[in-house]
């Protein structure tokens, strides 16, 4: 028999991309490719990219001439760009690199091993549309080897919102939501396979309304009280949220539903309502704080985590006041904020810019603010017995890896415990980005 072929992926961005490269790994595998961990074995490399950092496609671009050596060394080797960067710049990224022998977009990839076919026959293989068959349905089976007790699934993509600084309408496409009994199938296999907690994913998750069993649309909240009740599945979270799709069931869940667990990551992106506006956010941040005190009613220990664009195009150093007054008043476990910076064909691209010295300095102050609150709500752990779900040996002997109900890492020395098991913990320690413990 001959040797299988080799397959090299580069991931980059959110946690959708990771499951799209997972997905993209199991159909080459179907055309007879393993993976590999060097690009220097592989006979095929994919870039998964994201539009959402500054000059993505530059970095690309970057990236692709650091394979040009290989290609020269191995005329046989294929190079594909996959995920927003490709749906974006497809005929660009074919125009300007001639190493690139496939591009394809987040919505095609059960697609690559007939293109990657092509590609073997000497085309150049473009395919960025949007097609009407599911691509889902088209990769239904998983390879059945045993994979970590954490796994993410992706259940609803793309978005309506058409937030003014965002590419994700134009990359992903409009909302569509996965049939609940696919969703509910994959996570039975990947339980059965040893998963023992799931993050479900979604451009904006909470906007779920796949179609269920019973023909109706399920929200969000009926999909997690379904999961709820599989065997063997322990811990359900989902990522990312948009305020305005967090019903009042969801709410309720998220105070009733064991399984789900206490952390919620809801952006925001502004506390002010001049800029929510110029954003295209359709909400206030006074409605975005009160969805806070409604959530934690319903869960008061969650922890929330954000997102903040510092710096957006007409910012004054009120309407950054006001984002400072907001964190100060939510309280913040965790958040993600970036300078702004624009994305070629959004709204907000067109706009003047905050002095970038300016924003840079804002961004400082904003980032030290959330930095006070994470230590304050890790410090507060200290003392708590807190589950944890063990998922790898730490760096020193005998230790052991997991992460907390609230998604912290938590060390714990000297650990009998193995990956893929759920213990309680005796918080001992705060350290600068994790928790000690004892098994308790």
């Amino acid at each position: 028999m001959s040797e299988p072929k080799k397959l090299f992926i580069k991931t980059y961005g959110c946690q959708m991309n990771v499951y799209d490269s997972e997905r993209m790994a199991e159909a080459m595998g179907g055309a007879g490719y393993v993976e590999t961990d060097s690009p220097g074995d592989a006979d095929m490399i994919l870039l998964n990219t994201c539009h959402i950092r500054e000059k993505a496609a530059e970095k690309v671009y970057s990236e692709l001439g650091r394979f040009k050596g290989l290609k020269a060394d191995n005329p046989d080797l294929k190079i594909g760009v996959a995920g927003c960067v490709a749906q974006a710049e497809g005929e660009e990224i074919m125009r300007r690199s001639g190493l690139v022998d496939m591009v394809v977009g987040p919505q095609s990839y059960h697609r690559l091993p007939a293109m990657e076919a092509r590609a073997r026959g000497g085309e150049k293989v473009l395919d960025t549309d949007f097609p009407e068959d599911d691509k889902f349905a088209a990769l239904k089976s998983r390879p059945k080897a045993r994979r970590g007790p954490t796994a993410f699934l992706t259940v609803q993509e793309g978005c309506d919102k058409f937030c003014a600084f965002c590419v994700v309408p134009y990359t992903r496409g409009v909302e569509a939501s996965r049939p609940a009994a696919r969703v509910l199938e994959e996570t039975r296999d990947l339980v059965a396979r040893g998963v023992r907690e799931i993050t479900l994913l979604g451009q904006n998750v909470n906007a779920y309304h796949g179609e269920g069993p019973d023909g109706a649309d399920w929200s969000l909240a009926r999909l997690i009280w379904e999961l709820d009740s599989v065997d063997g599945l322990e811990r359900i979270r989902f990522t990312t949220s948009h305020p305005n799709d967090m019903g009042d069931d969801l709410i309720a869940a998220h105070g009733e539903c064991a399984k789900l667990m206490p952390y919620l990551h809801l952006p925001v992106q502004s506390g002010s309502d001049r800029i929510l506006k110029r954003m295209n956010r359709k909400h206030t941040a006074e409605s975005y704080v009160r969805l806070i005190e409604r959530i934690r009613a319903a869960r008061p220990d969650i922890l929330i985590s954000g997102d903040f664009i510092v710096g957006f195009p007409e910012e004054t150093e009120a309407d950054f006041e006001a984002t400072m007054d907001l964190i100060r008043e939510v309280g913040y476990g965790q958040a993600f904020s970036f300078k702004y910076s624009p994305r070629p064909g959004t709204p907000a691209a067109e706009r003047a810019l905050v002095d970038p010295d300016v924003a840079s300095e804002r961004l400082s102050r904003l980032q030290a603010l959330i930095t006070r609150q994470q230590r304050d709500i890790q410090d507060a752990m200290v003392g708590r017995e807190l589950g944890v779900l063990f998922e790898k040996p730490g760096r020193m002997p005998g230790q052991m890896v997991g992460k907390s109900d609230y998604l912290h890492a938590v060390h714990v020395a000297d650990c009998p415990a193995t990956a893929g098991e759920l213990r309680r913990v005796q918080i001992t320690e705060s350290g600068p980005n994790s928790l000690a413990g004892e098994l308790v």
